[in-house]
């Protein structure tokens, strides 16, 4: 039986959204990775790579990621969408049993649309000025990424659909 849901895929793919919508749909809680990591170190992502560095974070990601199945053993979680590229984080995830993880594919030009008016909030990309160097960065993001993205055993493409109805068509996948 699954116990988790985990949706990977890249920024603006929907996995917050779809996330908090599937765990009120399944009565079952929702933990966004980064949030989670977060609130266990009291410090910021952003502040954690400039302090840190990045591989004392993706470091504390893994040990974070493990964490949460011993203390969340049902649940829905959006992974970063770094996590599953970095050490053996996918194949972590698709060995285990009792998860079911699942790739929310969106294309490059849709991700950009998403993001452009909301990049203030997203560091990686707040110095992108226009929407087609947001989607040239997105593009190569997604190029380098995919293979580890496509790992996941169910793969829903997000273009023009609504966080409704992407949940209707993946709550069916749940027992």
């Amino acid at each position: 039986m699954v116990k988790s849901l985990v949706l990977l895929g890249y920024m603006g793919s929907g996995k917050s959204a779809l996330g908090k919508r599937l765990a009120k749909l399944k009565s079952l809680p929702f933990i966004d990775l980064d949030d989670y990591i977060e609130s266990q170190e009291k410090s910021t992502i952003s502040k954690i790579f400039d302090k840190q560095g990045e591989l004392y974070f993706r470091k504390k990601e893994r040990f974070y990621l493990e964490k949460l199945f011993s203390n969340y053993p049902r649940a829905i979680i959006s992974l970063g969408g770094g996590t599953p590229c970095y050490f053996d984080n996918i194949d972590y995830l698709v060995q285990k049993k009792d998860i079911l993880t699942l790739y929310l594919k969106s294309s490059a030009q849709t991700l950009a649309a998403r993001l452009f008016e909301h990049k203030r909030h997203r560091p990686m990309i707040t110095h992108l000025d226009k929407p087609e160097e947001l989607k040239k960065f997105i593009a190569k993001h997604l190029f380098e990424r995919v293979p580890f993205y496509i790992k996941a055993e169910y793969h829903i493409t997000t273009d023009d659909k609504s966080v409704d109805d992407l949940a209707d068509q993946i709550e069916k996948l749940l027992p």
